[in-house]
């Protein structure tokens, strides 16, 4: 894992002199985690997480300039994650039904490998709001602390706990 300073000196190669080598390491370094969140949070469809990861990387480089290295780029990037995961919402809601965004047979991706499981969480993970879906990912499977996921998703931390204390109330209807 990168240092916040390794994560300055990269994007500052970037910034100053156009340098792609120091981009494609921070692609490399949080393409998996990038990925995995996207994942969960488009419920395994994988050509869309393809899609959304591709236009985060996109922006992120583009708006390099624009990053204060205030935050962790990380934390940045996962930000971008969201706002396109949002934006694609809004773009297909008319077209969205509640299983529509599920994957058809041939796009899903089992990353657990346990079948029974995986429905479990899915089925769990399908009553939540997409506020609520993106705070539990980012709490529970990228193990992010509040203070992160606030900025993250650009809500105070009262907010994130009540996205995650609703959400756990929800899930525990499912069963």
């Amino acid at each position: 894992m990168l240092t916040k300073w390794e994560e300055l000196r990269l994007v500052a190669r970037c910034v100053s002199g156009d340098d792609r080598r120091a981009f494609e390491k921070l692609v490399v370094e949080y393409q998996q985690p990038l990925r995995r969140f996207l994942l969960n949070l488009t419920m395994g469809n994988a050509s869309l997480t393809d899609d959304l990861a591709q236009d985060t990387f996109l922006k992120a480089y583009l708006g390099l300039r624009s990053w204060q290295g205030i935050a962790r780029f990380k934390t940045w990037l996962f930000r971008i994650a969201i706002n396109e995961y949002y934006a694609w919402l809004r773009r297909n809601r008319e077209l969205l039904s509640d299983d529509s965004i599920q994957p058809s047979a041939d796009e899903r991706v089992d990353t657990a490998g346990e079948a029974e499981a995986s429905l479990d969480v899915e089925r769990c993970l399908k009553v939540l709001s997409p506020n609520e879906r993106a705070a539990v990912l980012l709490f529970y499977l990228e193990d992010k602390p509040l203070k992160e996921i606030s900025r993250i998703m650009d809500m105070p931390e009262g907010t994130i706990k009540s996205h995650l204390s609703r959400a756990k109330v929800k899930m525990a209807r499912v069963r």
